[in-house]
């Protein structure tokens, strides 16, 4: 597991964090996938021909919309209506499910989610959350445990202590590395992952935060699509492979060729900025509780 020291422009990538998501710097890359409809959502979603099913984490959400991350480190806009169902299973292999309102759509909670077509949009018809996440998502409701920050996925609140989320001590940071062009993850990054969120299950209180960074190789443009689908990779085999819990993920992001580790100018030099960086953090309000 590789282990470095803390970089410069992570405060940057803080502050960013911090604004609202339709405000952020995030805010423009993160909305690659972009639809052409205009005006609210209908209602009424009967006799709409049916679209993708969409299974993965809320990345990102808006009043009227979610950005769902895929495990292949794909999003997808959706758009959610007065005619969306949210249900939640529970009991006994789920058979029972209650039924839930918008205000449940947290960052960072996985969903399934059934859709239909709406001019070149789609409009979420049923959004399925699993028993375990709405036990999570009722934790953060009622400020009992660590929450996402409505628009930023940034924690609000840990064992009923306010954290500031702008100013984070950095225990560590672990970067996996990447084949040119590829965002597949290897033997060896996987273990180093599982690896890093063990360490990180061990300090009271700690966050992580995903950055996913390119060589110079290709055009800004792709190189920021593969940094953010680097970085979708790594969060979701973190909370898949690794269990590691969705709310204490603060929003991953892609910075392309930013804050380079080494120079591009060598094949080992830009081996080492082909990277995804995971930092363990941990508020400087919580820090030692």
């Amino acid at each position: 597991m590789s282990v470095v020291s803390t970089r410069a422009g992570l405060p940057v990538l803080f502050a960013m964090l911090a604004l609202p998501v339709s405000g952020s710097a995030l805010a423009q890359p993160q909305d690659a996938v972009q639809t052409t409809v205009y005006g609210a959502p209908p209602a009424d979603l009967s006799g709409m021909s049916e679209g993708p099913e969409v299974e993965g984490f809320i990345l990102a959400r808006s009043q009227e919309k979610i950005k769902v991350a895929s495990a292949d480190g794909t999003s997808t806009i959706v758009h959610i209506s007065d005619g969306t169902e949210i249900r939640a299973s529970k009991g006994f292999l789920g058979v029972s499910r209650s039924a839930l309102g918008a205000d449940s759509l947290l960052n960072g909670l996985p969903v399934n989610v059934r859709t239909v077509q709406w001019g070149n949009g789609l409009v979420a018809s049923r959004i399925n959350l699993k028993s375990k996440d709405l036990k999570t998502a009722a934790m953060i409701r009622n400020g009992t445990a660590q929450g996402f920050a409505e628009q930023t996925a940034a924690t609000e609140a840990l064992r009923g202590r306010m954290g500031d989320i702008d100013k984070y001590n950095i225990k560590s940071t672990t970067n996996v590395y990447f084949g040119t062009g590829r965002s597949a993850l290897s033997a060896r990054a996987k273990a180093d992952l599982c690896a890093t969120a063990s360490d990180a299950e061990a300090m009271e209180n700690a966050l992580m935060l995903v950055v996913g960074y390119t060589d110079s190789t290709g055009s800004q443009e792709f190189n920021q699509r593969l940094s953010e689908k680097r970085a979708g990779r790594v969060v979701n085999y973190l909370q898949q492979a690794c269990g590691w819990k969705p709310y204490r993920m603060l929003t991953p992001t892609g910075m392309s060729e930013a804050d380079p580790q080494a120079d591009n100018y060598s094949a080992q030099g830009r081996a080492q900025n082909r990277r995804v960086s995971v930092n363990i953090l941990v508020s400087k309000g919580l820090d030692g509780l």
